[in-house]
């Protein structure tokens, strides 16, 4: 375990990438929507935008750079692909619970300045506002997890079968998303598992199902980092 929380120092390594650039990218996008909605000076409605997901986007950015350039620099320093791995989920796991509570304590700023001045809704998301704060929290937290997982997974499946084995695993994936949704046809279920989704509730949308995606793409990348080439 020591090592493991060793190894994971080698992830600040370019922390402007990984730690300031998402937030800086984050201000430069919320500055041009105050801007915009500002200029538009509309006050009769509550301007919505869906911008906050531009971090989101950075952080899988940034996890599949941890495969691509910081495994290899780690494995010169004769640090094995597993204990990697594991300080990359580890840093990734504990990045993502400060960035969720760093997005929920914007959220609280914005609702207590009446949003910003101009009721802008940059941070907030209008489904979770009657949840209590912890699972607030959690729906900011857990798609980082499994956006961060993602693209570890894809880049440790990328370095270790290529080109090539994208392809297949895309062609693969799309074959059989439409080969269950033949079968589902066939045998008419659509309506009742439209039914059963429309009954799951929020947490279980945004944080229930996600965290078991990301659980599925951890333990995968893990079994395939093993084989992994620098």
């Amino acid at each position: 375990m020591n090592r493991v929380l060793t190894v994971t120092r080698v992830q600040l390594v370019g922390w402007q990438n990984t730690v300031a650039w998402p937030w800086l990218l984050l201000l430069m996008v919320f500055t041009v929507n105050y801007a915009v909605f500002l200029v538009i000076g509309d006050r009769d409605v509550n301007p919505t935008t869906g911008a906050i997901v531009s971090i989101y986007i950075v952080v899988f950015v940034t996890s599949i750079n941890w495969i691509t350039q910081l495994l290899p620099f780690s494995m010169a320093l004769s640090v094995i692909r597993r204990t990697f791995y594991l300080a990359s989920a580890l840093f990734l796991t504990v990045q993502s619970v400060l960035f969720g509570v760093l997005l929920f304590c914007c959220q609280l700023v914005e609702d207590a300045t009446d949003g910003w001045g101009i009721r802008l809704r940059f941070f907030g998301l209008n489904f979770i506002d009657d949840l209590n704060p912890l699972l607030q929290i959690a729906i900011y937290t857990v798609p980082f997890v499994l956006l961060g997982f993602l693209g570890i997974f894809v880049a440790v499946f990328y370095k270790r079968f290529g080109l090539t084995g994208m392809w297949l695993l895309s062609t693969g994936t799309l074959l059989v998303l439409a080969g269950v949704a033949v079968l589902l046809t066939w045998l008419d279920l659509w309506s009742g598992i439209g039914g059963w989704f429309a009954d799951q509730p929020v947490a279980a949308w945004i944080v229930g199902w996600p965290a078991l995606l990301a659980a599925l793409l951890a333990g995968v990348g893990y079994l395939t980092i093993r084989r992994v080439t620098p």
